[in-house]
């Protein structure tokens, strides 16, 4: 539990930002504590919110994708229920946003300091803002293949166009804020869930195992399919978690808030992989989002690709949200719909040099492949700091400009740095990206096992076996400041809070 003297004293500034928590309206509130009055979810609406985004187009490709990389048909399936088990990732990394009422990237000031958590979160940001080019770039892939299929070819400012429509779409639902992405995600889950059984009954009856007859590839190299599915799912989403969990109430049982998270991301995106595998024994062209309408029956095309649109822009939207906020834990002093501006305006012109100058599909696997070097260690050491401090955290340091518990030697923790970089430098030594140049890398200890990629694995453990090593003592000796009310002394010696100081 959080520290009651650790409540927030909120300014008059503070007290202006502070809104209803009701969809269709602009959220003011960014980075600053959330109020325990101000927190109506519930853990069924964090489960409807995880499952709207990831009913989702991407999860059919990511499940064709590893079958395409020479596994059959049970090693995928193999993959796929193995890689998912690590949601639990996603629902461990969602029980501090009640306990705080604040985001990953300002919880994650807990262990590396306000100034050292500069770096992990400009990492974050940089992810985020991959997965949302992503995501805009399959938009535009998307509605150029209905020009084509009419027989339309579009001419290049034309799909300038379209990009920048599809940029100003994606912009609607971050911009408002989390009320309102979570009352959509969730109609949209239904309607999903529709479409997704419509699929099956299309791909089921003409998946023929005898497709993949004798294709088979070595466990080694099966890990680089696993190590697509851990970082595109549970993994890959921890580092958003907080940002949705954090107007859950602070009573909210943890075992709730966890498997809403754990289930809400795990049940669609098992079922999605799988359908996406047995659609690539139907067609290998289903590997792209625009190729998977072969897999289907004729008449399915038109529905498919305009239902695709909202699932895309549903996926982003939860990418979108958390780099805003990630830009403003990074110490940018920008509001949230500010931080929304941003991000929609760099992820549309980097979307743009994809689209006219990029290999998308080279660009994606690497992109997956690589973010893990960093995540894995931060995700390590974010779980040991949650056990070690037993799940309580002091609000008022987390939001202080100055001073408090986490302030340490000028708001750095080399310890937690240090952690970090070592799990990713781990990370490197084990990870098969062998891509085309200048992305194509092989570790030593990938080499040396034959192509296996143990890199999410191996960086997470040395990042909290390297922190746990190094923290253990002094985050005792800070449990008991926060236990002993220490942080109203530093409060009186000058620590500073609030929206204006986050």
């Amino acid at each position: 539990m959080v520290s009651d003297a650790a409540a927030p004293v909120l300014g008059s500034e503070a007290q202006e930002a502070v809104e209803g928590y009701s969809a269709g309206r602009l959220e003011q509130r960014g980075i600053e504590l959330v109020p325990e009055s101000e927190r109506p979810m519930k853990p069924s609406g964090l489960f409807w919110l995880w499952s709207g985004a990831i009913w989702n187009v991407e999860f059919l490709v990511y499940g064709a994708l590893i079958v395409s990389f020479g596994l059959s048909f049970w090693q995928a399936v193999a993959a796929i229920l193995i890689g998912n088990v690590f949601y639990i990732f996603l629902g461990y990394a969602s029980l501090p946003g009640p306990e705080t009422g604040t985001t990953a990237f300002m919880v994650s000031r807990a262990p590396f300091g306000r100034n050292g958590n500069r770096a992990p979160s400009l990492f974050n940001w940089i992810t985020q803002v991959g997965f949302e080019i992503e995501g805009l770039v399959i938009v535009v892939l998307v509605v150029e293949a209905m020009f084509s299929r009419e027989g339309i070819s579009i001419a290049t400012w034309a799909k300038a166009l379209i990009i920048v429509g599809a940029v100003l779409v994606q912009f609607i639902m971050p911009f408002l804020g989390h009320a309102t992405i979570k009352v959509i995600l969730r109609y949209l889950s239904y309607v999903f869930i529709v479409v997704f059984i419509i699929m099956a009954i299309l791909v089921i009856p003409h998946a023929h195992l005898s497709a993949l007859h004798g294709q088979h590839t070595s466990w080694w190299l099966w890990t680089t399919g696993l190590v697509l599915i851990v970082s595109a799912g549970g993994l890959g989403w921890t580092e958003n978690a907080a940002d949705y969990s954090r107007y859950l109430p602070r009573d909210t049982p943890r075992a709730k808030t966890f498997w809403a998270a754990t289930l809400g991301g795990a049940v669609p995106s098992i079922l999605l992989e799988l359908l996406g595998a047995g659609a690539f024994l139907i067609s290998p062209s289903a590997t792209a989002v625009t190729g998977l309408p072969a897999s289907f029956a004729s008449w399915f095309f038109w529905p498919f690709m305009i239902l695709v649109l909202p699932q895309l822009f549903s996926i982003n939207t939860i990418d979108m949200y958390s780099s805003g906020v990630t830009l403003q834990a990074i110490g940018i002093p920008i509001k949230r719909w500010g931080a929304v501006v941003i991000d929609t305006i760099v992820s549309g012109g980097i979307t743009a040099l994809v689209i006219f100058k990029g290999n998308f599909y080279t660009d994606l696997a690497a992109f997956l492949n690589y973010i893990v070097v960093w995540l894995g260690p931060w995700f390590g050491i974010f779980a040991v700091d949650y056990v070690l401090r037993h799940g309580r955290y002091d609000r008022r340091s987390l939001a202080a400009r100055r001073g408090g518990i986490y302030w340490r030697n000028g708001a750095w923790n080399w310890k937690a740095l240090l952690s970090l970089f070592a799990g990713m430098f781990a990370a490197m030594m084990w990870i098969d990206a062998g891509f085309d140049k200048p992305l194509n890398y092989t570790g030593p200890l990938s080499n040396g096992t034959n192509g296996m990629d143990l890199s999410w694995a191996f960086g997470l453990v040395v990042g909290a076996v390297l922190y746990f090593v190094l923290s253990y003592r002094s985050i005792q000796r800070e449990n008991e400041l926060v236990t002993e009310g220490a942080v109203e002394r530093s409060v009186r010696t000058g620590m500073e809070t609030g929206p204006s100081s986050v």
